[in-house]
C-alpha cells in the first residue's frame, strides 16, 4: 500500500508540474492565493512548474523501483515548499479563509503524506 501511495503522490505532483508549465497563467489565475504573492512571472511559474515535474519523477522513479532514498529526495522539494506556506500563512495572521484550506489540502497534506510514505517504503522483495 506505501509503494501505491507513493506512485500516487508521484503522479499527482508530475502532472501538477506539467499543467502549471504549459497552462502557467491559468494556474496563476485560479489558484487560490498565488496572485496574493505578487504579479505573474512567466518564468518564475514555470520553473515551479518544473520542479513539481522532477518531484513526481522522483516519486515514481523510487517508487518504481523500491529507492527510498530517490522517494525521499522526491518529497523533499514539496515538504520545504510547504514550510515555506506555513510561513506565508503565518505572516498573513493565521487567518482560516479559502487560502488557507486549499493550502492545508493542496500543499500541506499531499506532502506530508508523500515524505511519510517516501520513508516507509520498502526494499524490491526480488532485489534480496
Amino acid at each position: 500500500m506505501t509503494r501505491v501511495i507513493v506512485l500516487l503522490m508521484g503522479a499527482n505532483y508530475f502532472f501538477t508540474g506539467v499543467f502549471i508549465f504549459v497552462a502557467p497563467q491559468y494556474f496563476y489565475d485560479t489558484v487560490p492565493g498565488v496572485a496574493m504573492m505578487g504579479p505573474f512571472n512567466l518564468h518564475f511559474v514555470r520553473d515551479a512548474g518544473l520542479a513539481f515535474v522532477a518531484t513526481g519523477g522522483a516519486l515514481l522513479w523510487g517508487g518504481w523501483r523500491y529507492v527510498r532514498s530517490t522517494a525521499i529526495a522526491g518529497a523533499a522539494f514539496v515538504c520545504l515548499h510547504a514550510l515555506f506556506h506555513i510561513q506565508v500563512w503565518i505572516m498573513r495572521g493565521t487567518p482560516f479563509d479559502i487560502v488557507t484550506w486549499v493550502n492545508l489540502f493542496s500543499v500541506q497534506a499531499p506532502a506530508w503524506i508523500a515524505l511519510v510514505a517516501a520513508s516507509k517504503l520498502r526494499l524490491n522483495p526480488e532485489a534480496t
